[in-house]
């Protein structure tokens, strides 16, 4: 099994994923065009696609521009048949791909909140692993209308588009279930300029919202990853 992985922003990781793939002694091809890497011009030496997040949006095509060629490959991967993940950024492109219109700079959505699924997400072979409703890390302000093709999978609160499926395995998912605690303690230092600024009350609580949210978002996080790597 080779995976294709594109990561679009400076310590952004598969956290949760990556365990799920060691353990399917799967083989990832990591990419990072935001650094001027060459994406594939095809879906054909790759069994699976997972693109992440990033702190641009999805059409930023003027400082980006491998976007629109990215959001291409995300929608060929997803024609022949083949798993395709876009987690936060990556949904927003994988939307993009499938002619949706992306909705750029909403009230930012942050930090660990409940994810409920759908009638059909409950019967989906990924989302429904999880369970009705758990917790998860958020982290954005864009989303996304649905592709025309796209069965809804998941709303929170705050967005009604969390998680969509097209064809047999081409998942867009808004939240960061790849984000254990882990990676979230990580993006907590190497982001805390940031998080100061716009979110100042959840940093200086940090350690009790972890304590709150973070085992549990851990295991919805793993058993979603394990059931995304079983499609491939």
């Amino acid at each position: 099994m080779r995976v294709l992985v594109i990561q679009n922003y400076r310590d952004t990781g598969l956290g949760a994923v990556a365990l799920a793939l060691s353990e399917r002694e799967a083989g990832i091809d990591h990419r990072h065009p935001y650094l001027g890497e060459e994406l594939p011009a095809d879906h054909g030496a790759h069994d699976a696609l997972i693109v992440l997040g990033g702190d641009q949006n999805a059409l930023a095509d003027e400082d980006f521009p491998y976007l629109p060629q990215l959001a291409e490959l995300m929608a060929a991967f997803g024609d022949a048949g083949k798993a395709v993940l876009g987690i936060c950024l990556g949904s927003q492109i994988l939307a993009r791909g499938y002619g949706a219109t992306n909705i750029l700079g909403r009230p930012p959505e942050f930090g660990w909140h409940p994810v409920t699924l759908t009638e059909e997400g409950l019967r989906d072979p990924f989302l429904a692993a999880a369970g009705a409703s758990f917790p998860i890390f958020h982290w954005h302000s864009d989303s996304f209308t649905l592709p025309p093709s796209a069965i809804h999978l998941a709303s929170s609160g705050q967005t009604a588009n969390q998680a969509f499926r097209i064809g047999r395995a081409a998942y867009g998912i808004q939240f960061h279930f790849e984000a254990d605690v882990a990676l979230v303690d990580r993006w907590t230092e190497a982001f805390r300029d940031q998080i100061e600024t716009g979110h100042p009350q959840w940093l200086q609580a940090y350690a009790m919202h972890r304590q709150r949210n973070g085992a549990a978002a851990d295991r919805a996080g793993l058993a979603l990853a394990r059931a995304w790597v079983a499609l491939i």
